[in-house]
């Protein structure tokens, strides 16, 4: 028996002119934490709309547990949307907040009061339930709204950008107690960012989005170490992305020297697109390395150093713990598993859909 609790088909949805999914197809495993991750109007949260109810799709149909719930209001589907503004009553106190959606399906006061104390413990705010919204940090607010969302038990948890409003620091002891929730529950979680560290940080499935398509999607190591076009290979993480030529299966021509790599099936004296992450390059002697180059800018950056190397035409991104001063000529050497090689989009349609699909 199959575990997928949530399938998407063919959907497709326009605003005005302006088709924002186009045939788009997701499947959802229970329990999983899956993260929608893309750039501004790539369609990401209107793919969380639609799966909540508060969008209907021109056509395509969600799939939930089994049922066609599209044409089905939010309020009979069993999940719960957490936004970025938290929309918590601020009229109301913390209890009241969370109790909305229990008293609204019935549910006995003693039940309403359980549930209360147990998500308030859940979401580490014991003891908060006759503060107001406005008493509390943006964090907590956060922390709310989520316990507002998990007190009616809800088969998914659908949580648009909700730390978006948060500084560095808070949204990453969020990022952790929503990892934490996730396994305590063990519900389903789908998550919508923009943020690269948030999705590599919490998720087990990353779906990268690109003007309402797929463009590739994995675990985080996955998404991270095998990007499968530029695109995604830039979306996430930084990246040197350098025109090349496959001369042969395992030896690629980059920047007029060879470089050994693992990967085949490319063609001989093909032109592709190289990636190779700024932490896979290593600076070593001149004489030591397949290309030379010369150190140009310095950064330091805490954990590493940041430099720019030039080296035959092209400014390479090196991340590396030990300094190497500008103006130092360096050899550069990459080990053949860390070159990614990559087909040349056609065109910028078949960027958007993502050729290496």
């Amino acid at each position: 028996m199959s575990n997928t609790l949530i399938d998407f088909v063919n959907i497709s949805k326009s605003f005005g002119n302006q088709l924002i999914l186009d045939e788009f197809n997701l499947s959802v495993k229970e329990n999983e934490f899956l993260t929608l991750l893309g750039p501004s109007g790539c369609g990401k949260t209107t793919t969380l709309r639609i799966l909540g109810g508060f969008e209907t799709p021109d056509k395509g149909q969600v799939i939930f547990d089994g049922t066609d719930i599209t044409a089905l209001p939010p309020n009979k589907r069993n999940l719960n949307t957490v936004f970025q503004k938290y929309a918590l009553f601020t009229h109301m106190s913390i209890a009241e907040n969370i109790a909305f959606g229990l008293k609204i399906s019935g549910k006995s006061q003693a039940y309403i009061d359980d549930k209360i104390k147990y998500a308030l413990k859940l979401v580490n705010l014991d003891g908060y339930e006759n503060r107001r919204p406005d008493s509390l940090s943006g964090g907590q607010q956060q922390r709310i709204a989520i316990a507002r969302a998990i007190v009616n038990e809800p088969k998914v948890l659908l949580l648009d950008e909700p730390l978006g409003a948060l500084d560095l620091k808070l949204r990453q002891d969020m990022s952790y107690e929503l990892i934490r929730l996730k396994n305590e529950l063990g519900i389903t979680f789908i998550y919508v960012t923009h943020d690269q560290e948030e999705a590599l940080t919490m998720s087990d499935t990353i779906v990268v989005m690109n003007q309402g398509y797929i463009q590739q999607m994995g675990s985080p190591e996955d998404i991270y170490n095998e990007p499968q076009n530029a695109f995604v290979a830039d979306f996430i993480g930084e990246s040197n992305i350098i025109p090349s030529l496959m001369l042969e299966d395992k030896l690629v021509e980059i920047q007029g020297a060879k470089f050994p790599c693992v990967d085949t099936g490319f063609g001989t004296n093909k032109p592709v697109d190289v990636v190779i992450r700024p932490e896979d390059i290593d600076l070593v002697k001149p004489e030591d390395g397949t290309i030379e180059g010369v150190v140009t800018h310095l950064i330091f950056k805490g954990v590493h150093y940041e430099m720019e190397v030039m080296a035959n035409g092209f400014e390479w991104l090196v991340h590396s713990t030990d300094m190497v001063a500008v103006g130092e000529r360096v050899g550069i050497h990459v080990d053949p598993f860390d070159i990614q090689i990559m087909n040349k989009p056609e065109s910028e349609d078949d960027e958007a859909v993502g050729v290496n699909e």
